[in-house]
C-alpha cells in the first residue's frame, strides 16, 4: 500500500549526507524486484532491473533538509547551522531529533519569547542564529553524556497524518514522495529496457548525488521524480503557480525560468502521450523557481535527455507538507505505462 510505504519513509530520518536510514528501508522494499542493488561512493543507492540496451534512469532524492550541531554552550544549549533551504520562521518552536552517538535525543527549537521582544525585535527578520536547541540538560557535559557533539545531524520530529479525503501531511515529502513512487513502479515494472532506479543523496545541498550517478551510469534518458508548488491556496496566485493538488502529477517543461532545465521535448511527448493514451490526468508546468535532479542530470556525459515529473505539494520545506495520494497513484500509473514503451 503506497500510503503505508510513504508513512514509513516520511517518518524516518535522513539529513543530506546522512541518508543511511532511508537507504536501508529502500533496500528492504525493492530487493525482490530488481536484479542488482549497489551503493556508490557518494552514498547513492542504485538498483538495476536488467533488460535491453536502452537505459532509463529514474531518480528521486533520499535526503531531507534539517540542521547540524555547530556549538554547545556551557549550559548545554545548542547552536546549529541549517542544512538545506529553510525559511527560519518555520523552524521556531519545532520539536527536533538529534542523532547522537548514543542514539536519538529529543530537543526543542527555542528563541526569545514574544513577551520579551521589543517593537524593534518584532520587526527584525528571524535568522537561524537567533534560535537554539534545548535538550533539557544543564551543562555541556550532560549533553556530551547523551552523545551530542559538534556535527550531530538534526531532523524534525514529526509523523505523517491523514487529512480529509485523500490528502496527507508530514515532513520530508520532498522527496520521499518520489522515492515511494519509484519503489512502487519497480514492484509492477514491465519493460524491455534496462532501468536504473537511483535514490540520490545531497539533492537539497546542490544536486550532488544525481551528478555523480548520472555520469557513472550514462543513461539514454532520465526522469527525475520530485514535488512542485501548487498555486491553489491563499497567499499565492494562480498566475505564478497554475497547477492544483488533486488534478494529477505534473510534467515540468521549464524549471527556474529556464536557468535550471528546459526539458527534452521527446521526453515530454513520451510522458504526455502515455498519459493521454491511458486516460490518466496530468498537468503541465512552466516554473519560475526550484530545481530537481533533472537539472544536473541533463548536463552529464555530453547531455542526457531529461524531464522532471513532479507531484503538487503544499508548504514544501516545512514540517507540514501536504500532498494528495491520488496524484501519487496517478504518477505511478504514468511511469509504469511509459516504461512499457520507448521515448
Amino acid at each position: 500500500m503506497v500510503l503505508e510505504l510513504l508513512r514509513k519513509l516520511s517518518d524516518a530520518h535522513g539529513l543530506s549526507g546522512r541518508e543511511q536510514n532511508i537507504r536501508e528501508i529502500i533496500k528492504e522494499e525493492i530487493a525482490p524486484y530488481v536484479d542488482e542493488i549497489r551503493t556508490d561512493s557518494m552514498g547513492n543507492l542504485i538498483a538495476v532491473k536488467k533488460g535491453g540496451n536502452f537505459k532509463v534512469m529514474l531518480a528521486a532524492h533520499m535526503d531531507e533538509i534539517g540542521c547540524m550541531v555547530q556549538y554547545i554552550d556551557d549550559r548545554g544549549f545548542i547552536r546549529f547551522v541549517t542544512i538545506g533551504g529553510w525559511f527560519t520562521p518555520a523552524l521556531y518552536a519545532q520539536r527536533v531529533i538529534l542523532h547522537g552517538t548514543k542514539g536519538p535525543v529529543t530537543g526543542v527549537l527555542g528563541g526569545k519569547p514574544p513577551h520579551m521582544m521589543s517593537d524593534e525585535d518584532r520587526k527584525k527578520t528571524l535568522k537561524p542564529e537567533d534560535l537554539f536547541i534545548d535538550i533539557g540538560v544543564t551543562s555541556a557535559k550532560e549533553a556530551a553524556e547523551l552523545g551530542i557533539e559538534i556535527g550531530c545531524p538534526i531532523t524534525i520530529d514529526r509523523e505523517l497524518r491523514e487529512l480529509a479525503g485523500s490528502r496527507i501531511t508530514g515532513k520530508a515529502f520532498d522527496d520521499r514522495v518520489g522515492v515511494a513512487m519509484i519503489i512502487e513502479t519497480l514492484k509492477q515494472l514491465e519493460t524491455e529496457h534496462t532501468v536504473y532506479a537511483v535514490f540520490t543523496v545531497q539533492e537539497e545541498v546542490g544536486l550532488k548525488g544525481a551528478k555523480t550517478s548520472a555520469y557513472a551510469i550514462n543513461p539514454d534518458c532520465a526522469i527525475a521524480i520530485d514535488v512542485t508548488i501548487p498555486g491553489d491556496h491563499p497567499g499565492i496566485e494562480k498566475k505564478d503557480a497554475s497547477i492544483e493538488m488533486g488534478q494529477g502529477p505534473v510534467i515540468i517543461l521549464v524549471s527556474a525560468s529556464g536557468r535550471g532545465l528546459l526539458s527534452d521535448q521527446t521526453m515530454v511527448r513520451w510522458l504526455r502521450s502515455t498519459a493521454d493514451a491511458s486516460g490518466i490526468p496530468y498537468q503541465i508546468e512552466v516554473g519560475t523557481g526550484g530545481n530537481t535532479d533533472a537539472t544536473i542530470i541533463h548536463l552529464e556525459q555530453g547531455g542526457i535527455p531529461s524531464v522532471p515529473f513532479s507531484i503538487p505539494a503544499r508548504y514544501i520545506h516545512s514540517p507540514v507538507e501536504v500532498v494528495d495520494m491520488q496524484d501519487i497513484r496517478d504518477g505511478i500509473r504514468i511511469l509504469s505505462a511509459a516504461l512499457k514503451t520507448q521515448p
